[in-house]
């Protein structure tokens, strides 16, 4: 192949690369004014009804719109249950831990009482995310543009290639993001979602136990007082049940302490660790300790996460049922 034909090829490539990550142009603050004027409304009523029944409930709706958006985009295929003839996101193995279907199906069920085949399934998790967030503060914390359609593809296998792991190093993490159409900087802010939530031992337990990938090994950049309090908790590398706070004394508050602990070298995957590793991760992860400065590029970041590959217009579906594929709406 000579070089010219070998560059076009190349050329072509970057471009459908950057089409594939595209970010929703068509998506508006204002979109259901008009379909469902009471749709925003709904859904954050439903969604801080669980959350002040149960505070854990945020940090699972939070996650769910990051799984949602980085494995085929923005178009609730995570909420699909899997067939006799195909396993679903749902079902792959980084997926078995997320939650909060429950309220995404009771939100559902609520707006389609008000505007049936109006409001999107891809739309009500990336509002769940933020309401869920928001109720500690009463306030919304940032704005979601909508317009959303709902995808009628999932399978397990795109999970696997496309969610970041928890034992990426900087440069994998960097370049998962980029194939997202996200920089560092939206990186050290989305990783600021750990503040809130729990996680289970087997995400970790190699940083205590199997660092060197030969049956043995701290990991040396993990604070030892930290390394020891973890040890006691997840005794072993086949411990799969066990959960700890991601963010200890402050899982329950989406704030800034998250950068805190991380300082102290308390982060508890190996990928929060990775932030220290780059010196312009580095110094954002200290300029983010300061809370407004952190909502502010928080909204910023989740914003473009919540746009990637987004089906608009008429792509896609609107979901009657957000775990099944409908044959009915359109």
């Amino acid at each position: 192949m000579n070089v010219k034909l070998s560059s076009f090829l190349i050329s072509i490539a970057v471009l459908f690369g950057l089409l594939g990550v595209s970010h929703g142009g068509k998506l508006s603050l204002d979109y259901y004014k008009d379909t469902c004027p009471q749709a925003l409304d709904i859904v954050r009523e439903v969604t801080w009804k669980h959350v002040e029944q149960d505070l854990t409930v945020a940090a699972p709706l939070l996650r769910l719109h990051f799984h949602d958006c980085f494995i085929r985009g923005c178009d609730a295929s995570i909420l699909i249950d899997s067939t006799a003839n195909n396993t679903a996101e749902k079902d792959a193995i980084p997926n078995l831990t997320l939650g909060g279907f429950d309220v995404i199906a009771d939100i559902k069920a609520a707006v389609e009482k008000v505007c049936p085949g109006v409001v999107s399934c891809a739309d009500i998790v990336a509002l769940a995310a933020r309401d869920s967030v928001s109720f500690q503060y009463k306030k919304s914390l940032w704005k979601v543009f909508l317009g959303r359609r709902d995808g009628t593809v999932s399978h397990a296998s795109d999970a696997l290639v496309n969610l970041p792991p928890p034992t990426f190093n900087f440069d994998q993490l960097k370049q998962r993001f980029a194939s997202k159409g996200l920089d560092i900087f939206d990186l050290v802010v989305l990783s600021g979602a750990h503040t809130i939530g729990d996680s289970h031992c087997f995400s970790f337990s190699h940083r205590l136990y199997n660092f060197t990938g030969k049956g043995y090994g701290q990991d040396p950049s993990l604070n030892p007082i930290y390394a020891a309090y973890l040890k006691t908790k997840c005794k072993n590398l086949s411990d799969n049940t066990t959960s700890l706070p991601m963010d200890p004394k402050s899982s329950l508050s989406f704030d800034t302490h998250y950068y805190k602990i991380l300082l102290k070298h308390k982060g508890l995957f190996q990928s929060d660790a990775a932030l220290l590793t780059d010196k312009k991760s580095f110094k954002e992860v200290k300029k983010l300790i300061v809370f407004k400065y952190f909502i502010e590029k928080f909204a910023h970041s989740i914003k473009k996460m919540g746009e990637i590959q987004v089906l608009t217009r008429n792509e896609g579906q609107i979901r009657k049922n957000c775990s099944v594929v409908s044959l009915v709406y359109e």
